[in-house]
């Protein structure tokens, strides 16, 4: 047996979560990686919600997903996570099945613009709150960052306190490699 590596263990998470005709949510859509996945996972009768407070990142997947033909099954904010209840309508609530967050900053981009941990743990608590009973919340958490660190202790301080019959919730990370290795936070809702 292989261990999977961070991000592949995320899209197989994503993979038990959501399928063809669901409704999933890209936390942090960045250059467009894990939408372009997730519009491919869900297909054409699918929806995929993705959020990013940065134009340049809106942008680039925007790009992205016109080359690759994915367009029309995605819509796109460029706003914080933290917005998720105020952006997906309300027709979806209880049937968004999968949602994937890569925390950080944007790659190729300006790293002082960070994710926050409070806007981040409000963004799944909305998740929780919008999602159908076993979907599945990612996080890959990145926090070699100045402010990394932040963000990691609070979410793990928060994901551990929540309640095992609302959720589950588990972590991924390899605790031999060096230099912070990201690491994953999945959450799957219960009730």
């Amino acid at each position: 047996m292989k261990l999977q590596r961070i991000l592949p263990f995320s899209h197989t998470l994503m993979e038990k979560a959501a399928t063809t005709g669901d409704i999933v949510v890209d936390g942090t859509v960045g250059n467009g990686n894990d939408t372009v996945f997730l519009a491919n996972l869900v297909g054409p009768t699918g929806k995929v919600f993705g959020f990013d407070i940065q134009k340049e990142a809106i942008e680039r997947t925007t790009e992205r997903l016109q080359r690759e033909n994915l367009q029309n099954n995605v819509e796109l904010f460029q706003t914080g996570h933290e917005n998720i209840k105020q952006c997906i309508p309300e027709e979806f609530y209880g049937k968004v099945k999968g949602a994937i967050f890569n925390l950080g900053y944007l790659p190729k981009g300006d790293h002082n613009i960070i994710t926050k941990p409070d806007t981040t743990i409000e963004a799944l608590e909305q998740l929780l709150e919008i999602m159908a009973v076993e979907g599945i919340i990612v996080f890959v958490v990145y926090h070699g960052h100045p402010g990394g660190d932040v963000e990691k202790k609070a979410l793990l301080d928060y994901v551990k306190n929540i309640d095992q019959q609302r959720a589950h919730v588990l972590c991924y990370k390899f605790l031999n490699q060096k230099n912070n290795p990201p690491f994953i936070i999945a959450v799957e809702k219960r009730s």
